[in-house]
């Protein structure tokens, strides 16, 4: 079967949830890799080419699944592997409510989906060990991270206060009374 005729055949084994569908209950055998690749930026790639339906990326997007360090497209009855540049999602705008430790960060995605960083959706900081580029993410669902985008990154500097933290003097920001170090604090 070609690439082309697996992803139809993927697109038409995804059953109707209301919400998303439940991919972590479901264990089908493996099928191989396809060809589909997530960029950094958050573009869907098949076959070389950008996926340029939305509806179509985000139905996609609702079938991902993180093991180990491998991704995967799955349905009750076919799993395949796809590539990710780094993250599967984008976190591309920033919602405020409140202030100071009651403050509230909700995010949302590239492909609609939101989170409020808490406890259940944390917030991390990875730095380039050469370049010393901040990379920041917050999980959005299972072990799924989206990147936050340059922009909504700038957002969350200009939100941050300093504390310190074992010692250390940090800058980070607060959400659901979760403090979460964005920056040492210079």
């Amino acid at each position: 079967m070609t690439d082309s005729g697996k992803a139809n055949d993927l697109l038409a084994q995804i059953p109707r949830h209301k919400g998303l569908p439940p991919v972590h209950l479901w264990n089908p055998d493996f099928c191989g890799d396809i060809d589909m690749r997530i960029a950094r930026d958050g573009t869907w790639y098949y076959l070389g080419t950008p996926i340029g339906r939305k509806p179509m990326v985000r139905l996609f997007s609702t079938i991902i699944r993180r093991d180990g360090d491998d991704y995967f497209l799955v349905t009750p009855v076919e799993k395949v592997g796809i590539r990710v540049d780094d993250a599967p999602f984008v976190a591309v705008l920033l919602d405020v409510e409140g202030q100071g430790e009651q403050q509230v960060l909700r995010f949302t995605s590239n492909v609609e989906d939101q989170v409020e960083a808490g406890p259940g959706h944390p917030l991390r900081v990875e730095l380039d060990p050469v370049t010393q580029e901040p990379s920041p993410y917050v999980l959005m669902r299972g072990n799924l991270e989206a990147l936050i985008h340059r922009n909504v990154f700038y957002q969350l500097v200009e939100l941050a206060v300093p504390r310190v933290i074992d010692g250390e003097a940090w800058l980070g920001v607060w959400s659901r009374g979760e403090f979460y170090p964005i920056g040492r604090d210079a």
